[in-house]
């Protein structure tokens, strides 16, 4: 494992993952998260919240990319992230999105847009990540 190469691609997959939920949690899913205004933030109150978010963004990151890296085959970079990504997303789907449907007063829709969006984000993290962590 090289340690530099997981920390950029986790500094990288961190960079396009904000850009990725500020387009769709912040944009795109805001009229979903307003009916729900006793299980999520107003945005108007989010702010100082953010270090935390933007926290936990790279320290997923970087757990993406070691557990990337451990198991790189040497593949194409693409291809190899994608499938990771891929795996990652369908265990947040099963793992949070279906637990918070379980545990959070949300409705279906809402918990079909969140399963999505994850499995296309953490696709394109995966991406990045196989782009940046690729052979020497």
């Amino acid at each position: 494992m090289n340690y530099t190469r997981i920390v950029l691609a986790a500094v990288a997959a961190t960079i396009v993952d904000a850009v990725y939920g500020f387009i769709v949690y912040g944009n795109i899913l805001t009229n979903q998260f307003a009916q729900y205004a006793g299980v999520y933030r107003p945005a108007a109150t989010q702010a100082p919240y953010m270090p935390f978010l933007f926290g936990g963004i790279l320290l997923a990151m970087l757990v993406a990319a070691a557990m990337y890296a451990k198991g790189f085959e040497g593949g194409i970079g693409v291809v190899e992230g994608f499938r990771f990504g891929m795996l990652v997303g369908f265990l947040m789907v099963g793992y949070s999105v279906l637990v918070n449907y379980a545990i959070l007063n949300i409705g279906r829709r809402l918990t079909a847009y969140m399963g999505l969006s994850a499995i296309v984000e953490w696709a394109i993290a995966g991406i990045v990540i196989g782009l940046v962590y690729k052979k020497r």
